[in-house]
């Protein structure tokens, strides 16, 4: 595997037809190709050609990993000169799953939004012997546990707050 990927890395670098300086676009569609073993288009491999209008800076020897372990994205980079592309791969359709009773389970639903701009919120936060609780007005949507702005009279600028419920808050870190 790691013999396949430096002649995968090797031929990216080779500048074939590249302009003089830059870095070839289809030596890096080649060696994306080889990495994930797919071609351009296909089920697993690029979705599209990289843009041949880059103007990457030649490297001598590029390096290909996985952006993450979801395999959506080739992440080819160079370390001298210093750049780095990610390339998206094309993922499998998501298909409908029939669950044991037989119906497709639906996506999932919005967040049902709790605090809206403009509410009253009374913001708490507390433990073992101590209480506080601020009034203020919230600077937008939020469904519960969701983070949002909270504008305090006399404060200097908006605090952080994590929705609980319709008109109550509690600081971000303390639970209710």
């Amino acid at each position: 595997m790691t013999r396949f990927l430096t002649l995968a890395a090797l031929a990216v670098a080779t500048p074939a037809l590249a302009a003089p300086g830059f870095q070839d676009t289809t030596a890096i569609d080649r060696g994306v190709a080889g990495f994930t073993g797919q071609a351009i288009g296909a089920i697993g491999g690029a979705r599209t050609e990289v843009d041949s209008r880059l103007r990457l800076k030649t490297c001598p020897m590029v390096t290909m990993a996985w952006r993450s372990e979801a395999h959506d994205a080739v992440v080819v980079s160079c370390t001298g000169p210093d750049w780095r592309i990610f390339v998206p791969v094309r993922a499998a359709p998501a298909i409908a799953t029939p669950v044991a009773t037989g119906a497709i389970t639906a996506p999932a639903a919005k967040p049902v939004v709790v605090i809206k701009r403009g509410d009253p919120i009374l913001v708490e936060a507390g433990g073992s012997g101590f209480a506080i609780q601020r009034d203020g007005v919230a600077m937008g949507d939020a469904p519960a546990g969701g983070r949002f702005l909270v504008k305090i009279d006399g404060a200097k600028g908006p605090i952080q707050a994590v929705a609980v419920e319709a008109g109550r808050a509690t600081l971000p870190g303390w639970s209710e």
